[in-house]
């Protein structure tokens, strides 16, 4: 397992909707074992929508011509998933994110990612209100602490905190101007807040993670029962 007090990155690549849950699900599960940091990123191998845990299918099956369609471990409301770019961060019990409130943990997450867009030369700025739009469309409107660009939002979060960590799902929409995936990435580990970690090191998976990962994909994910439960 990796040792305490460091940051993990995981590039984890493109996959289906299923696994690309089940593995933030597998991570959280494990974080109070592992005692790390883990950041993800990650991409889909086809277009997708994910909709939060409280969210009923049968308005989200409304709102998104995208499919198929997976019901997120953390609340929020639809993300498509169509151009995105999107990461997670998971943080053990012991760190001292996991004992922020809710809006204190999403702003700072979103001041970590405006920071990344700073070295890119690209000014960003935290919303300081709620603009309501349609409901449960998470790029439509914008609340506090999103991050926007020009007053479009371009980056939104959603989390869960259990008794094993914090889990934080973020998704980048990419202003209309050009820019390299890698490059934001790169940003983003070089703009790690020092809260978080001095430095970082590649996340080896292990079989146990693996396993679990696929277990989830399998029997939750990808199935209708949980993805149409309410």
């Amino acid at each position: 397992m990796p040792s305490a007090h460091s940051l993990h990155v995981l590039q984890s690549g493109a996959a289906n909707a299923a696994f690309n849950m089940a593995l933030d699900e597998a991570l959280l599960e494990s974080a109070s074992v592992s005692d790390s940091t883990v950041l993800r990123f990650y991409a889909w191998t086809e277009p997708a929508a994910s909709f939060g845990y409280f969210q009923h299918y049968s308005d989200v099956a409304r709102l998104t011509q995208l499919r198929p369609l997976v019901r997120r471990p953390t609340g929020g409301g639809i993300v498509p998933h169509d151009r995105d770019w999107t990461y997670s961060a998971v943080f053990p019990p012991a760190h001292r994110w996991y004992a922020l409130s809710a809006i204190e943990s999403y702003r700072q997450i979103h001041a970590w990612i405006q920071r990344a867009f700073a070295r890119l030369k690209i000014p960003t700025e935290l919303a300081t209100t709620s603009r309501k739009a349609h409901p449960g469309e998470c790029f439509v409107g914008h609340e506090r602490f999103d991050l926007l660009w020009h007053g479009q939002k371009i980056a939104g979060a959603a989390q869960r905190r259990t008794k094993h960590g914090l889990l934080i799902q973020g998704s980048i929409q990419p202003p209309p101007i050009s820019l390299n995936r890698k490059d934001w990435e790169t940003a983003v580990l070089e703009s790690i807040p020092s809260e978080v970690s001095g430095s970082w090191k590649a996340l080896i998976s292990d079989p146990s993670l693996n396993g679990r990962t696929e277990e989830l994909a399998q029997a939750k994910y990808s199935q209708s029962w949980y993805n149409q439960k309410r």
